[in-house]
């Protein structure tokens, strides 16, 4: 088998959350062609050759002995998985994703459908200056100039200007950014099966809320007013014990760290089961502790609809909660929505998951990572 070669490609998009396409873009190539070794710095600059919104720019290195024919034909189906449609005319006009191969090695190709390197890139400063973060001394096999003379011989005017924006070479990295996720969401969301799932799939600590053994819960669902309050008090004080532990010890195999829970759930469900006196005592226990705990860097709730809800939790089959009312769940659910409307300083993402099953199905799991990665985008600009 030949040697992999060092190819150099160029990303750029103008429509939409241009960051968050560059994103998908690498993560796919990274997927279907070969691991991405390096990735520039973002850039900004006008649409070139004809009037539109502004690109983001940059530039990858991967290596790997696929023909170029080959990647030509797998950065094609790329872009057409993330919405480009190469029936519209050619030149110059808006694009969801733009991949373009620049260097194949040192190699020069001269095929019908791919010339490489690629014909314009000397041309063009949103080609060369994020070139030039990953591959500044790399000598153009025809020019033999590398990519800062050729900066500095580029007659191209277009403003051009590096942003703060970054991008990750995988998944890991870029949720590793965000450090701690938290999944919330009602009873019988799915709040465990998806942090489980995500941790196994990307390499995270799980931490899981523990409570089956609770002696008060099974009394509570047939007695609310009278355990309300020992069993809210209790939660918070097992919570707390486990959750300050939990996440002081930092993995150093892991990769971030993800749970099932937040500790502030714990003032949602007592500001709808205990009486307006025994909130008020409760409060000021609660703010004491919350002040110590740890915070998420992203907080995800799954919204899922009562009648989903009910269904799950009869799936689930936990004697205790076969019992709860139809009016409870939505109050629980209303009280995480007014906690997410109050909650202006952390970084939340509200996920429907009413009409998904992440569990069975891939493609709608699949739907909950893409906003994960969109939201997380759009934290690390």
């Amino acid at each position: 088998m030949n040697d992999p070669k060092t190819i150099y490609l160029s990303l750029g998009s103008n429509i939409g959350d241009k960051l968050f396409h560059l994103q998908q873009a690498i993560f796919k190539i990274a997927e279907k062609v070969a691991s991405v070794t390096a990735i520039s710095n973002v850039y900004e600059s006008a649409s070139w050759g004809f009037e539109a919104a502004n690109f983001y720019n940059c530039c990858i290195v991967i290596e790997t002995n696929v023909s170029a024919g080959e990647l030509l034909l797998k950065l094609q189906e790329i872009e057409k998985e993330l919405g480009r449609d190469r029936s519209l005319k050619d030149g110059y006009i808006s694009r969801i994703i733009d991949l373009d191969l620049l260097y194949y090695g040192h190699d020069i190709i001269n095929y019908d459908d791919l010339t490489i390197p690629h014909p314009s890139l000397h041309l063009r400063q949103f080609v060369l200056k994020p070139l030039s973060d990953i591959a500044p001394q790399f000598n153009h096999p025809i020019f033999y100039k590398d990519t800062q003379n050729m900066m500095q011989m580029c007659k191209d005017e277009g403003e051009i200007n590096k942003t703060p924006l970054k991008l990750y070479k995988t998944k890991e990295q870029l949720f590793s950014k965000l450090n701690f996720i938290a999944i919330e969401g009602n009873i019988g969301a799915g709040k465990t099966s998806l942090a489980t799932k995500i941790s196994e799939d990307f390499n995270a600590k799980l931490i899981l809320e523990q409570f089956a053994d609770n002696p008060f819960l099974p009394k509570f669902y047939e007695d609310q007013a009278r355990y309300a309050f020992p069993l809210e008090m209790s939660f918070l004080a097992e919570r707390y014990q486990q959750f300050t532990d939990d996440t002081s010890q930092f993995d150093l195999f892991k990769n971030f760290m993800i749970s099932d829970y937040d500790i502030f759930k714990s003032l949602i469900f007592a500001k709808v089961t205990l009486q307006e006196e025994e909130f008020k005592l409760y409060r000021k226990v609660f703010d004491f502790m919350y002040k110590e705990i740890k915070k998420p860097g992203l907080y995800v709730y799954l919204y899922q609809n009562t009648d989903r809800l009910l269904e799950n939790i009869k799936k689930r089959d936990r004697d205790y909660e076969q019992n709860i009312p139809q009016d409870y769940l939505e109050k629980i659910n209303r009280g995480y929505l007014d906690f997410i409307n109050s909650a202006q300083e952390r970084q939340i993402l509200i996920i429907d998951i009413s009409e998904l099953d992440f569990v069975e199905n891939k493609n709608d799991y699949d739907v909950i990572i893409d906003k994960l990665i969109a939201f997380s985008c759009k934290l690390n600009g």
